[in-house]
């Protein structure tokens, strides 16, 4: 395990129930994790385990029960909501299974959607355009989303979410809805771009392919995070 690192991610006991008539469904328990700026982890699971619970909670986008998440040095749930949404968006970048692309906005206003919150320097554009250079699309900046195959779309989406330089980049199953050849190409870019943005990664996936990917692999199993070996 990585040693905790300020501008990384620590985790400390972390739970999360959900009420029922019954006793609580706990679906996470004591989860601790600790990675520096710029590490790697991919998290693999059946379906129900709670990786995406996890990721929601990584991602403050749902609150824990129990428990401690620190990112770049704060605790976002310590925050108030506008705060919170505030910090979200800087700190956080998501790439989903689904690129939830604006099908009316190009990929350059696609990936400026996140800036028009911060507003964080007059040099959006310029990056979003570097951006969209080094994901290999610079010829597409004008094209809207129907217009791209689902490859590119996912690059798009990988773009958008690293354009605030955020500490921390969350992928919920990004390539689980294309084909290997493209799901591959669409690993070498999310791996590739969060390295260069000294962005810590987390990726989630049943993919035993992508896992393979990475240096360090850990499963969700009863609720805890355990090391893999492939």
């Amino acid at each position: 395990m990585s040693a905790p690192n300020p501008t990384g991610l620590l985790v400390r006991n972390l739970a999360r129930e959900y009420p029922t008539r019954g006793e609580p469904l706990r679906v996470l328990r004591d989860v601790n994790l600790a990675l520096a700026r710029g590490d790697a982890l991919a998290i693999m699971g059946p379906s129900g385990s709670g990786k995406s619970t996890l990721l929601h909670i990584l991602g403050a986008l749902d609150r824990p029960t129990r428990g401690e998440v620190i990112i770049n040095g704060r605790n976002p749930f310590a925050l108030d909501e506008p705060a919170l949404a505030a910090f979200r968006n800087r700190e956080i970048g998501f790439v989903f299974q689904e690129h939830y692309l604006l099908p009316q906005c190009s990929v350059l206003e696609n990936v400026l959607v996140p800036t028009i919150v911060t507003a964080a320097d007059d040099n959006c554009e310029a990056r979003a355009r570097r951006l969209i250079e080094r994901i290999g699309l610079a010829g597409r900046l004008d094209h809207r989303p129907a217009e791209l195959s689902g490859g590119e779309r996912q690059r798009v989406a990988i773009a958008r979410a690293l354009i605030n330089r955020p500490t921390l980049l969350l992928c919920d199953e990004p390539t689980g809805n294309l084909d290997r050849k493209t799901a591959q190409a669409v690993a070498d870019v999310v791996i590739e771009m969060a390295a260069a943005e000294s962005a810590t990664l987390i990726v989630v996936t049943h993919s035993l392919e992508l896992a393979a990917r990475f240096a360090r692999r850990m499963e969700l199993v009863d609720g805890q995070l355990e090391e893999r070996d492939l």
